[in-house]
């Protein structure tokens, strides 16, 4: 054996194994399969078709109906990728009312490529033949129930739903007993409000003043008759001039107030002796009105 006659032969077998790697990747597989070869007739069975094809190949792929057997069901095709080659299944539920021994065509899909034939045996139920029949047996008469007498319990009802009702309508009702809370004085009141918010003044600033202001507008409102509750801070400052405060306290008192509105719209951000100050004025004016209470302000 020669070198030369050695490298054809060679040469031959690699070609020769890479056009059938080649013409094996190219190739379009099919496979139809189904899930029982044998049913009663009506009995639904599932028929999935599988194919592999490379990715630019052009496949019809589509299944028609066929002889003896009817779809009820045609699922959406999935696709999947897998290498160079793309996985189609599809799953058909069938049923067949046509006893007998059936096949299921062969489905071309492209040139040289279909499925294989599937057999499918459509029977009825098992029974045995040599099993006695029943006789045809005759109507049974049926025994009516007997009848209730409903009377007697509409009677009894009526009787119980008007008992209830007269012992309703005898049944003394106990007047219920009000409770009175006693009144604070205005004065403690305001005293006793101020004490609790020194002790928790936890919240923000904005609370503080918000809290404090409205203790003197209702302290001065039960006390004095001024509706303070409805007067912007500039208008109770003006009505504040009829109690007869010294000058010095009535401007503490002007100036707590008006910072509690600056503190409230986020104008101003009072320190720790804004707050004292504001606290012990609105304190002071308290009691020092108090202690005037003789002074009688005009009533608005």
């Amino acid at each position: 054996m020669t070198k030369s006659f050695f490298y054809k032969v060679f040469y031959l077998i690699f070609f020769s194994t890479l056009v059938l790697f080649v013409s094996a990747q190219n190739k379009i597989t099919v496979k139809a399969s189904v899930d029982k070869n044998k049913i009663l007739i009506g009995e639904p069975i599932n028929l999935t078709i599988e194919a592999t094809i490379p990715q630019k190949a052009a496949v019809q792929f589509f299944i028609d109906t066929f002889p003896h057997f009817e779809f009820l069901e045609k699922q959406k095709i999935d696709t999947s990728a897998s290498g160079n080659a793309v996985l189609l299944k599809q799953i058909i539920r069938i049923t067949s009312f046509d006893s007998g021994h059936w096949i299921i065509p062969s489905f071309v899909f492209a040139k040289n490529t279909a499925t294989d034939t599937i057999p499918v045996d459509v029977g009825f139920s098992d029974f045995d033949p040599k099993q006695d029949y029943h006789d045809v047996k005759e109507i049974i008469e049926v025994n009516p129930p007997p009848k209730k007498d409903w009377l007697l319990y509409i009677v009894g009802a009526i009787t119980i739903v008007v008992l209830i009702i007269m012992w309703l309508l005898v049944r003394k009702k106990k007047p219920a007993k009000t409770i009175v809370q006693p009144l604070l004085d205005p004065y403690e009141e305001a005293m006793g409000r101020l004490d609790l918010l020194q002790k928790t003044n936890t919240g923000t600033p904005k609370e503080f003043h918000s809290k404090l202001a409205d203790i003197f507008r209702l302290y001065i409102f039960r006390r004095k008759e001024i509706l303070s509750l409805q007067k912007t801070t500039d208008d109770l400052i003006l009505q504040l001039r009829t109690i007869n405060l010294d000058d010095q306290l009535y401007t503490q008192l002007s100036q707590a107030l008006r910072l509690g509105d600056f503190v409230k719209f986020a104008k101003y951000m009072p320190s720790a002796d804004d707050n004292r100050n504001s606290f012990d004025s609105i304190k002071n004016s308290i009691i020092t009105i108090e202690k005037t209470n003789a002074i009688s302000p005009d009533k608005k």
